[in-house]
């Protein structure tokens, strides 16, 4: 179990140039994050992402996992560390560290957590969602833990994220419009891209960029595989 030390917010201890997003997120909404807008209902299954930045090589980074092919629930789609809260967990950011150990490999105790953002609900799954932002204050190696469940997990530098030449607009078959990614050669897309979205904006690193640059999902998802391939090639 992480200790409880581990487990209090501490937004004093933000580095510079992440205290522009704590102080974006200070008041922020579960509307302006989420595209469903949709109230969380009440009982409904809770769990927890880590929203982990970090400073690698002089440049902000957020770690980012893509989810094993297989999974029941959101296959092959990149996600944030996090999972379900269990009832031994005494709450969100507990939930959340011990997720991330357990899918990245990372060491708790090198992550400092910052603050919750409001509760999310992801209708396609049912999950009640709090987002907690966390400082990679000491990184560690990371890696696929259990390839059953995670197929890579990656380190996205947000200047990549913020580059207008990556940025598109997704169409799902079920209606679904939202903004994406194609970095590292994934897809980020649903309520991770609609996430990252936001914190751009808010965190000031945003850059103008075209939305009316869309692909339906089939496409986006070709296109960041060749990209992944070509990449893996070199």
């Amino acid at each position: 179990m992480i200790p409880e030390r581990l487990l209090r917010l501490h937004p004093e201890r933000a580095p510079q140039w992440l205290v522009p997003l704590l102080e974006g997120v200070r008041d922020v909404d579960a509307a302006t994050l989420s595209r469903h807008r949709i109230p969380p209902p009440a009982g409904g299954r809770r769990a927890a992402v880590l929203m982990l930045f970090a400073e690698g090589n002089g440049t902000p980074d957020v770690l980012l996992m893509e989810r094993a092919a297989d999974l029941r629930n959101h296959p092959g789609q990149v996600a944030f560390p996090g999972g379900s809260i269990d009832q031994t967990d005494p709450g969100p950011v507990a939930a959340a560290l011990r997720e991330a150990e357990e899918e990245t490999g990372l060491d708790p105790t090198g992550v400092v957590p910052l603050t919750r953002l409001p509760e999310l609900f992801i209708p396609p799954s049912g999950f009640v969602v709090t987002p907690v932002l966390a400082h990679w204050e000491r990184p560690t190696q990371v890696r696929a833990v259990d390839p059953a469940e995670t197929a890579r997990v990656v380190r996205v530098p947000i200047e990549e994220l913020a580059d207008p030449a990556n940025r598109l607009t997704v169409h799902h078959p079920s209606g679904f419009v939202g903004p994406a990614f194609n970095v590292a050669g994934l897809l980020v897309w649903g309520f991770t891209g609609g996430i990252l979205s936001a914190l751009l904006q808010l965190g000031g690193w945003e850059r103008p960029w075209d939305p009316s640059r869309a692909h339906n999902l089939g496409e986006a998802w070709s296109a960041a595989r060749a990209a992944g391939q070509e990449v893996a090639g070199r």
